[in-house]
């Protein structure tokens, strides 16, 4: 039996403008997801979702994992929850050359689904971290990030970045430009997240932007303006180093990055009223930025903020389910049981 688990992340800047070749900054938080993969004599496939913020189930099923088992659960929630599995299982089988293997998988998590924190990209990677473990087969980094993300990519029907995968195996805080990825140095910003208790649906708003670029060629220029901010925000992170705490001059231009990257998505018609609120109420709070992080269209936003005025003015918004602070995850993908 291997257990491997890791993180999720926010967005610093730059989502949805990386899908097309711009940079983005996210940054691996500490929450995680747990995979725990064990082979099995034969090619039968069993997952147990202990906690996926969805009512536990447990599935088992054989042959190509391409086949939806047969469960009575509503359809969504076995998509949400299977095709990444399926994916990663696959990945797996291809990277340790075991086109039959079995396993049982037990996947448990605490980021919340679909809302912009990179839970799908966790799964992914800690699933493949651990089944090419468990069949003697480890990954070096570069390949896990790798897999993960034509996981991911194929789940998404190509709509995928490397950024979340990258982040997710990698920790810290990274660059992602197109193929392009490196970790950067970051001091551990005081994040806090704001979560509405929805998620938005990345495939339709990731092919919104995309439609909007197409027609307008303000949207196409909002898209590489975001690229350009992402560029100055990169440089102020350089200019940090070697800083482990960041200061109040950092932390202020940064943050006003963050509103100006809210005010761009928002412009590209990614946000949505309770995330706005949120980021308003961050704001008002004393927060130095805030914005939506993730597809956006409902799930979470993140604050800088060393204080607990934001996460306490969360607390008392409407629309806001959870808030809770979110330390920088320095360590990516970890074996937690081998």
């Amino acid at each position: 039996m291997t257990v491997c688990e890791a993180p999720g992340k926010v967005y610093l800047f730059g989502e949805h403008a990386v899908v097309y070749g711009e940079p983005a900054v996210p940054a691996a938080i500490e929450r995680r997801a747990t995979v725990t993969a064990e082979p099995r004599a034969d090619d039968h496939v069993r997952v147990e979702a202990e906690d996926l913020s969805l009512d536990g189930f447990t599935v088992e099923y054989s042959g190509g994992t391409g086949d939806r088992p047969d469960v009575d659960v509503p359809t969504p929630l076995v998509e949400a929850a299977m095709g990444y599995v399926d994916a990663a299982v696959r990945q797996a089988r291809s990277a340790a050359d075991a086109p039959d293997a079995g396993f049982d998988i037990t996947v448990e998590s605490d980021i919340p689904l679909g809302a912009g924190l990179g839970s799908s990209a966790a799964v992914v990677v800690a699933g493949i971290d651990a089944a090419t473990r468990a069949l003697g087969e480890p990954l070096d980094r570069r390949e896990l990030a790798d897999r993960a993300y034509r996981a991911e990519f194929e789940v998404q029907d190509g709509q995928a970045s490397r950024a979340d995968t990258f982040c997710s195996t990698m920790g810290g805080a990274v660059r992602v430009e197109g193929d392009d990825c490196e970790p950067i140095e970051a001091p551990n910003l005081p994040f806090v997240v704001g979560f509405d208790g929805g998620a938005g649906d990345t495939g339709e708003l990731v092919a919104g932007v995309g439609e909007l670029r197409e027609e307008y060629r303000f949207a196409a220029d909002t898209v590489e303006s975001i690229g350009d901010l992402v560029r100055t925000g990169e440089a102020l992170l350089a200019d940090a180093v070697p800083e482990t705490e960041p200061s109040p001059e950092l932390l202020a231009e940064l943050g006003e990055l963050m509103d100006f990257n809210h005010g761009l998505l928002a412009a590209l018609g990614v946000s949505a009223r309770s995330l706005d609120a949120m980021v308003w109420a961050s704001r008002d709070a004393g927060a130095h930025g805030a914005k939506l992080t993730g597809a956006g269209g409902g799930g979470c936003i993140v604050a800088l903020d060393a204080s607990d005025a934001t996460e306490t003015a969360l607390s008392f918004t409407q629309g806001c389910e959870d808030s809770f602070r979110a330390e920088l995850a320095t360590e990516g993908v970890r074996v937690v049981e081998s």
